[in-house]
């Protein structure tokens, strides 16, 4: 090794090899020198939407004006820049503690930022309104959609508990409320009482909102809900005309009432629903099942539909032949002599239910020609026909001619 260490040569290559070994241990990019980042380089950033934080008497004072963000471009060392925009460290703010109520501009500044960057704000000036800060008791009153009642129900008189609030805001917006409600949000149609938690709406005289501070911000508001029902009687009504020889003896229903809901308007002016029934379709006796009709603005009527038993006679015709006339009225003093009908009777044609019209003869009717007041004369009379109150008849004459002579 001795001899190795003094020859010139070996060591040479020693130190080549040596040299060749550090150079493969030093990682390659691929990059000139030109291409590193030198420190100190200078660059630009815009920050958006970076919040206003703003300083004054919050208690006493109320300020209008001030833009909840601004826009602030930066420029500075890269490195001082990129960590500025990444951790927002620094503040835009308006110092109030000074101001004076009223309106006046001022600047926006920042704070907490490097002394390596410079700062931007866009805008980098406002107009600011300074109020003082008053707190004012109103009354709270509930507001509800009638569309969100389900139909045929109506909603009383809504209770809100706290019935009033307190509300705090710059003295001239104070002035310009005109409502404060409870609004009550309900996706679903309601029927039945509710009791809920509304939120507070403030509005001026336009229905605009107003920016101003509540306590409570919200009220348990209970509106009751009731159901628009009467019960009204059922009415059966005939249609058309009963065919050629059938009676319609009677016709009953299973249910004589019913229970109708809808608008209480409408509810007042109800005093009953119907049913309908076409007799000039039946022929013998039947039951039917028929819909209860109900008028408009009535949204529900139960029962439905009912059942009407119809029960009907059939007609008998008959003629009843050779009834006699006979006189009444004449005075004392007066004769009477029928000249038509010379037989001094007339015939009846007879209709009714088969059972009363079969046994009919004669001596059940009174055929007569009232007299009274007349005097000497010929004169033509009406044929009167007294008989049984369950069938019709009808003479084949109507009137009577007879002359009237002095007894004497």
């Amino acid at each position: 090794m001795d001899k190795l260490m003094d020859n010139p040569w070996f060591l040479k290559i020693l130190a080549l090899l040596l040299a060749v070994l550090l150079y493969s241990s030093i990682p390659h990019t691929g990059k000139k020198l030109s291409d590193v980042n030198v420190p100190g380089e200078q660059t630009t950033e815009t920050i958006k939407d970076m919040p206003v934080k703003v300083y004054y008497d919050t208690e006493n004072l109320v300020v209008s004006g001030i833009p909840n963000t601004v826009d602030i471009t930066i420029k500075g060392p890269m490195t001082h820049v990129q960590s500025a925009k990444a951790l927002k460290n620094f503040e835009v703010f308006v110092d109030l503690t000074d101001a004076k109520i009223g309106k006046q501009k001022v600047k926006l500044k920042v704070k907490d930022l490097s002394d390596k960057l410079k700062a931007t704000l866009k805008p980098d000036s406002v107009e600011v309104t300074i109020q003082e800060k008053i707190t004012k008791e109103f009354k709270v009153e509930a507001e509800i959609n009638s569309s969100q009642i389900e139909d045929g129900y109506s909603a009383g008189q809504p209770v809100v508990e706290p019935n009033k609030v307190k509300i705090t805001g710059a003295k001239d917006v104070i002035d310009r409320i005109s409502y404060v409600k409870a609004t009550l949000e309900e996706k679903g149609k309601l029927k039945e009482t509710i009791t809920k938690e509304a939120r507070i709406q403030v509005l001026d005289k336009e229905l605009n909102k107003l920016d101003v501070v509540v306590e409570p911000g919200t009220v348990k508001v209970t509106i009751p809900i009731k159901s628009n029902t009467k019960t009204v009687p059922i009415n059966v009504v005939k249609k058309g005309t009963a065919p050629d020889g059938v009676t319609i003896e009677s016709i009953e229903i299973d249910q004589k009432e019913a229970t109708v809901t809808g608008n209480e308007d409408v509810l007042k002016n109800t005093e009953s629903v119907r049913v309908e029934v076409d007799i000039s379709k039946i022929s013998e006796n039947t039951t039917l099942t028929l819909p209860v009709i109900i008028s408009n603005g009535i949204t529900k009527v139960t029962p439905q539909t009912v059942k009407a038993t119809v029960v009907v006679k059939k007609q008998e015709e008959k003629t009843v032949s050779g009834i006699p006339v006979e006189i009444r009225g004449l005075a004392d003093t007066y004769k009477a002599e029928i000249n038509d009908p010379t037989s001094h009777t007339i015939n009846l044609v007879v209709d009714g239910p088969s059972g009363s019209v079969t046994g009919l003869n004669p001596e059940d009717f009174t055929v007569f020609i009232d007299l009274s007041g007349l005097t000497e004369g010929n004169h033509d009379v009406k044929i009167q026909v007294e008989g049984p109150k369950d069938v019709n008849w009808k003479p084949d004459k109507s009137t009577a001619k007879i002359t009237i002579t002095n007894n004497a």
